[in-house]
C-alpha cells in the first residue's frame, strides 16, 4: 500500500488520506493550479488550502479539470483566524464553499485560536461562537469533518469544555525537533488526529547533517525523511512544493524506519536553524 492510498479515520469515521498536499505560500492563479494539477497526477488525493491563502479558487479549478470524481479527493480549508464571530463565521464559510466550487467541503478549521496580529490574546468566546457555526455547517452536511489549527492545550480545553462536538483535526506546526509533545499527546488522548504543516520547517531542514546520515542510510532525501518520520509517529504530514520534482519526491515516503532511526530523529533539537 502507498501512502498516498492509505487512510487514518477520525473520531467520526470520515476517512482523510494520510499524505496531504499543502498550498500555503503558494499565489493563486497559474502557480496554484499547477501545482495542484501536478500533485493530483502524481497521486495526492488529499488537498490542503485556506481563505487567508486566497488560492481556493485555483484549487478548485484544479481538482474540477483533473477529472477525478469529486470523491476520491480530500479537501482541506479554513476560517480566517481574524473571524471570531457567529455569523461572519457562517458568511465567510459561504465565501469558501463559492470559491472552491467542490459542493461538501471535507474539513473545515479554526485557523488559529486568535489572529495573527494578536498571537496569545484570549478569543475564548469567539472561538465558541464560530466553532457553534461549523458545528452547525457539519450538521447540514455542507462540512463532512471540523477541527482547528494552531491550537494548544489551553486552547483545545477551552473550545471542547463548552462546545458539543470535539475536533476531528488538529493541525499544528510539526517536524523532526519540533515535535509538540504536550499538544500532541492530549490530542491523542482525545481522539484528535494531529496533522503536521511544515514538515521541512519551511525548508529549514533540508541542510540538517543528522537528517542527511539517516537519509543516506536509506538511500532516500533529508525531505523523504522527514515526511516519513510524521507518518511514523502517526502524524498527517503536508508537505508543500511548487516543483514538479520535488512534489514527486515528497509523496515517494513508503518506507519503514527503524526504530533506533526514528529515536535518534526524536533527540534532535533546533533542526529549523
Amino acid at each position: 500500500m502507498s501512502s498516498l492510498t492509505e487512510f487514518f479515520t477520525l473520531s467520526n469515521g470520515v476517512q482523510i488520506h494520510q499524505l496531504g498536499f499543502g498550498t500555503w505560500q503558494i499565489p493563486d492563479g497559474a502557480d496554484t493550479y499547477d501545482s495542484v494539477t501536478t500533485a493530483l497526477k502524481v497521486g495526492y488525493r488529499h488537498i490542503d488550502t485556506a481563505r487567508a491563502y486566497g488560492n481556493e479558487a485555483s484549487v478548485g479549478r484544479a481538482v474540477r479539470d483533473s477529472g477525478i470524481p469529486r470523491d476520491q479527493i480530500f479537501i482541506t480549508t479554513k476560517l480566517p483566524a481574524e473571524v471570531k464571530d457567529y455569523d461572519q463565521a457562517h458568511a465567510t464559510f459561504e465565501e469558501s464553499s463559492s470559491l472552491l466550487d467542490l459542493g461538501p467541503v471535507d474539513l473545515y478549521l479554526i485557523h488559529a485560536p486568535w489572529p495573527w496580529s494578536e498571537p496569545g490574546s484570549d478569543h475564548r468566546v469567539g472561538n465558541v461562537a464560530v466553532w457553534k457555526a461549523m458545528e452547525e455547517l457539519h450538521e447540514a452536511g455542507r462540512i463532512r469533518s471540523i477541527g482547528v489549527s494552531n491550537f494548544e492545550v489551553a486552547d483545545l480545553e477551552a473550545l471542547t469544555s463548552a462546545t458539543r462536538i470535539r475536533p476531528h483535526v488538529n493541525q499544528i506546526r510539526w517536524f523532526i525537533g519540533n515535535t509538540q509533545d504536550e499538544t500532541t499527546a492530549w490530542c491523542r488522548a482525545n481522539d484528535i488526529l494531529v496533522e503536521g504543516y511544515s514538515p521541512l520547517a519551511t525548508g529549514a531542514i533540508l541542510g540538517n547533517p543528522q537528517v542527511k546520515q539517516i537519509a543516506d542510510k536509506y538511500g532516500r532525501t533529508v525531505a523523504q525523511v522527514s515526511i516519513r518520520y510524521l507518518l511514523e509517529k502517526g502524524v498527517l504530514p503536508l508537505p508543500k512544493s511548487t516543483t514538479p520534482s520535488r512534489i514527486a519526491e515528497n509523496a515517494d515516503v513508503d518506507f519503514t524506519l527503524e526504530a533506533d532511526d526514528v529515536a535518534f530523529l526524536d533527540g534532535l533539537t533546533d533542526t529549523a536553524n
